[in-house]
């Protein structure tokens, strides 16, 4: 009796490939499989390729069809493939050799390099952490950049939303926010999702120039990888972060760029697996979706080691819309979201924050209290400026209070300009904004502005300890009066 039990478990254990295509194969038999478990698909000469188990649902025969992802593009599949399930998650081998790799969606290095110690094995999709296990948001996570470190700080363990349209600097907000991590100890773990490979190339080589690449792992699915390589590699990434915020007990920053095109391969996935599509032929649980993974991340109890887990989730927007289906339901997800505008690209304003879309949830509670000290009110001088501006296009006559409050405001959105790739230490953004209270800046015009703060950051931080703030921007004052004359 218990050698038949066996024979009818094992013949369970296995089915056959009914239908294949698009990185999709539907399964017929595998009757003990369970969403998420991983299977061989095999011939009597070789082995074909792995598949991961997503759907299960019955034809008319009321026989069980089970839809999987093909997890190994190049494998060789055809009709009556034989099909045997592995009964265990998907999961790939993680240790910190992946800091300084680069990997593909599965979590294979893509780089050889000469030592390999794999110390854990990983499952690719587990459930976010409990309520219980968080603790609020409360240290913050630098960028470097004065307009977001300012006015809509980012902290460790949020989620933050970066949304705007194509070619507004998107990409170089999240490059910034991973040069500035370097003195602050943080791991950084950047994933293109269907960018050109151009373009990946481009900024991996930005960050290799800058010495970036040693607390850094890129996970590569650009366009040309499959749908299901793009869907996988957003879970990939974020059990990569887990393992660093869990194991490591380390803060670590996920940048996804984007999920967008995340989405869109989603759904290619699901019509192909004769879903019912939704709203804009996305599937129903598409919300479910991003929202099961941004909840992973978080920032840990102390008990739990104190680690956390920033993600920095990137959204191209069409026309500055921000109603869109996929846009409004990642902005609900996250603690609030950097809105960029095209308007202020093209004025030559970069980073394009537009002020009055952009915020965070979390507010100064992941501040720095110097920095919410001297950048209190900026926020509101910009909006005033915004409006000011608009109503001095009409107006003929300005009083004085007006004008002043002009200048002030367009040095300010001045001061605010950064080049991509040139971050600013926390001693150089507390000084540049307890200039602008101290009103040393005003003797300074406009168009001059930009290079007295180049001269302003190119003094060692050490010097700051030992000369007055007032002091110091004063000299350099003198020194570009000097220079113009």
């Amino acid at each position: 009796m218990k050698c038949f039990e066996m024979l009818i478990s094992h013949s369970f254990a296995y089915g056959l490939v009914v239908s294949f295509g698009g990185g999709v194969i539907v399964v017929q038999g595998l009757m003990l499989c369970f969403v998420g478990e991983v299977f061989r698909i095999s011939s009597t000469t070789f082995d074909s390729g792995i598949g991961l188990v997503v759907n299960m649902t019955k034809d008319e025969c009321h026989n069980l069809q089970v839809g999987a992802l093909l997890l190994t593009p190049e494998a060789k599949l055809y009709d009556g493939a034989k099909v045997y399930s592995l009964c265990q998650l998907a999961s790939f081998k993680v240790g910190d050799y992946l800091l300084g790799s680069v990997l593909d969606p599965l979590g294979n290095l893509l780089l050889n390099t000469s030592r390999i110690e794999a110390q854990y094995r990983w499952v690719i999709e587990s459930p976010a952490p409990g309520i219980i296990s968080r603790m609020s948001v409360f240290e913050p996570l630098l960028t470097g950049l004065l307009s977001v470190d300012a006015m809509i700080p980012i902290g460790r363990g949020q989620r933050e939303l970066v949304l705007g349209d194509r070619q507004t600097g998107k990409t170089s907000l999240g490059v910034d926010a991973i040069l500035n991590q370097k003195s602050d100890n943080v791991l950084a773990i950047y994933l293109p999702i269907g960018q050109k490979a151009s373009s990946i190339l481009e900024v991996f080589l930005s960050l290799v120039r800058r010495d970036a690449v040693f607390y850094l792992s890129l996970l590569v699915s650009s366009a040309g990888s499959a749908s299901v390589c793009q869907y996988l590699s957003a879970y990939t990434g974020c059990a990569l972060s887990e393992y660093f915020m869990l194991i490591r007990e380390v803060p670590s920053l996920l940048m996804l760029d984007d999920l967008s095109r995340h989405a869109v391969a989603y759904r290619e996935i699901y019509l192909l697996l004769r879903r019912p599509p939704g709203r804009e032929a996305y599937p129903g649980e598409i919300f479910y979706v991003h929202s099961r993974l941004l909840e992973r991340s978080a920032k840990l109890a102390s008990a739990l080691g104190g680690g956390s887990c920033t993600g920095i989730p990137v959204i191209e927007t069409l026309a500055g819309d921000v109603s869109s289906y996929i846009t409004t339901n990642v902005i609900s997800i996250t603690d609030g979201q950097i809105f960029l505008s095209i308007d202020l690209f093209l004025s030559g304003i970069k980073p394009a924050c537009d002020v009055g879309l952009s915020v965070s949830r979390v507010g100064s509670s992941a501040q720095w209290s110097g920095v919410r000290l001297v950048a209190g009110s900026y926020k509101l001088e910009l909006a005033q400026y915004v409006e000011l501006q608009s109503f001095s296009q009409f107006a003929s006559d300005l009083g004085e209070e007006t004008k002043a409050r002009l200048e002030r405001g367009a040095q300010l959105v001045e001061m605010l300009k950064q080049y991509c790739g040139s971050p600013l230490t926390l001693s150089q953004e507390v000084g540049l904004l307890s200039l602008v209270n101290q009103e040393v800046i005003q003797c300074i015009s406009t168009n001059r502005l930009s290079q007295y703060i180049e001269l302003y950051t190119s003094i060692p931080s050490w010097l700051m300890i030992f000369v007055p703030v007032r002091l110091v921007s004063l000299s350099v004052g003198l020194c570009l009066q000097s220079i113009s004359t």
